[in-house]
């Protein structure tokens, strides 16, 4: 690994190259380390107690190789993120970045679209709720997972969009609590008002990576437990994300 590796974006799967993208186009070359563990069963799957325990191994891996901050790129993950212990690493989840961004856009009538985990866990609702806001939450389980396949544009996936978008279709602004939405913003966008805005967490957690002030210069490493080449493939339909290489590794 490049010695000026610092950072690493961590996620089950594509997801956090939302981030790694706006990343590269806001602060400039700061390496990182994108590591995606699409070997393992869905975070979104596990229980609280699995995922924690992973994530402390993904964790304990990264500062092996010398990693001192970890976006967890994923709102399954994040909704674990205060039983998280580090040694001295600094840990930014997407969930508070989200609440933040979405209290200073004022909705008047808030949606929420996210995994299972994330809307069941409750996270976004009491964090909300403590600033007044109300959220109506849908699960939107099955995008993750085309989009993770790199499907963006299959008749099934604008169905799956038309089910759970319809009773949101009205929404003033609708949180997008799933780093794999992004991929599919147009085809939201067909399923809700013109007036709707879409609020993507991404560009506040890049604005708290910013802070950091990390080192520049050094090169990208992508790493999965999963298979590289489909990761690779899904990378570039859904992100349009030409990852040079994406080595595998056991964990």
């Amino acid at each position: 690994m490049n010695r000026m590796n610092y950072l690493s974006i961590v996620d089950w799967g594509i997801g956090g190259l939302s981030i790694d993208k706006l990343l590269k186009t806001r602060a400039g070359n700061v390496p990182v380390l994108y590591f995606s563990d699409t070997g393992v069963t869905p975070y979104g799957r596990m229980t609280r107690q699995a995922l924690v325990s992973r994530l402390k191994e993904v964790i304990a891996f990264l500062e092996s190789r010398g990693i001192t901050h970890v976006v967890l790129g994923c709102n399954a993950a994040s909704t674990v993120l205060p039983f998280l212990e580090t040694r001295g690493t600094r840990l930014l989840g997407v969930v508070e970045s989200a609440v933040d961004l979405a209290e200073r856009m004022r909705p008047s009538r808030l949606a929420l679209i996210g995994g299972r985990r994330t809307v069941l866990s409750g996270v976004y609702r009491r964090a909300l709720a403590e600033r007044g806001i109300e959220v109506a939450q849908r699960i939107a389980q099955p995008l993750s997972a085309l989009i993770e396949a790199g499907d963006v544009s299959s008749n099934e996936l604008r169905e799956q969009c038309r089910r759970i978008l319809s009773p949101l279709a009205k929404c003033s602004h609708l949180l997008l609590a799933c780093t794999h939405y992004p991929a599919i913003n147009p085809m939201l966008r067909d399923f809700v008002s013109e007036e709707t805005i879409l609020i993507d967490p991404a560009e506040e957690v890049v604005k708290r990576i910013e802070q950091w002030k990390l080192p520049t210069g050094g090169s990208d490493v992508v790493l999965t437990t999963g298979d590289p080449e489909q990761m690779r493939a899904a990378a570039l339909n859904a992100f349009g994300v030409r990852l040079k290489t994406a080595k595998k590794v056991l964990i």
